[in-house]
């Protein structure tokens, strides 16, 4: 690229990282969408871009893969209900064990090596999240649904310029015990409790499409209204539907604006914040 080329770039970008500056936004990385070093080391530096220049990133994290390669070795077949992992003892001191250590220092980690700050914890912290048994017509285990968020640790980090990296784990108040909960939900829960600007979510899809076997028939804009038309059509299906409805339960909430980007690549973040053209699909208020 050449120097006008990279002054253009700047100089598209400048109103965005005025705007948002001073904002909040919540991220749910995803390892399973960036598959490669290369992918999470650019999302990674798009978030510490981010916060450089005075946007208050939060990240959200789960990691389905590697709970799920942890289990096979340990001889237990990973067991789903409705989306949801079916979490016994067993997988409750798994998940935690590498959600709060591994998985969630690992990314602490990358954003130190492209130069930023960032701060690891889980609901567990302060009692940060606090969650009962999700109950349904089916027993998921210690699946856990959120019913308090204190904000007071997340503010401190944000407040002294770190990010923080949070690990979907609850603090029971219905019994004695850590709960497992989504990280899908628990992101679009924490981007109301902090008034947040943005809530992102990073999959391994280009978003919502009217054809799911053509991407280019994305759907760039979705106003609230048209949510659960398109899922009756079945438009949108499958574990997208969580998703959906996450993004639409927080815009309902009071977050501006929620989007769905494809974390296969590479600087989808910037490109969503940051440009005119944007990128995924955008859920807002009619």
């Amino acid at each position: 690229m050449k120097n006008f080329e990279r002054a253009s770039v700047l100089s598209e970008a400048l109103p965005y990282i005025r705007a948002f500056s001073k904002k909040t936004v919540v991220v749910k990385y995803d390892n399973n969408a960036m598959q490669t070093e290369e992918l999470k080391r650019a999302a990674i530096s798009d978030i510490v871009l981010l916060s450089l220049v005075g946007v208050r990133v939060v990240v959200v994290h789960g990691d389905g893969s590697e709970i799920n390669s942890a289990l096979k070795s340990m001889g237990n077949e990973p067991k789903f209900i409705n989306d949801l992992r079916y979490t016994d003892e067993v997988t409750m001191n798994l998940v935690q064990m590498l959600l709060t250590g591994k998985i969630g220092k690992d990314i602490v980690s990358l954003i130190s090596s492209e130069g930023g700050k960032a701060f690891g914890f889980s609901g567990l912290d302060g009692s940060s999240i606090t969650a009962e048994k999700l109950k349904g017509d089916v027993d998921y285990g210690l699946i856990g649904e959120i019913k308090t968020i204190n904000t007071e640790l997340i503010n401190v980090a944000l407040d002294n310029g770190y990010i923080p990296v949070i690990s979907t784990i609850a603090e029971g108040i219905d019994a004695n015990t850590s709960y497992n909960l989504n990280a899908d939900t628990t992101a679009a829960e924490l981007a109301v409790s902090l008034g947040a600007e943005k809530l992102i979510l990073l999959t391994d899809k280009c978003g919502i499409c009217s054809d799911a076997r053509d991407e280019s028939s994305l759907i760039s804009e979705l106003p609230l209204s048209q949510v659960r038309p398109l899922i009756k059509k079945g438009v949108i299906s499958g574990e997208m539907i969580r998703k959906v409805d996450c993004c639409a339960k927080a815009v309902r909430r009071g977050v501006s604006r929620a989007h769905i980007l494809d974390g296969r690549l590479s600087h989808s973040i910037l490109v969503e914040m940051l440009t005119d053209s944007g990128i995924g699909t955008m859920i807002l208020a009619d």
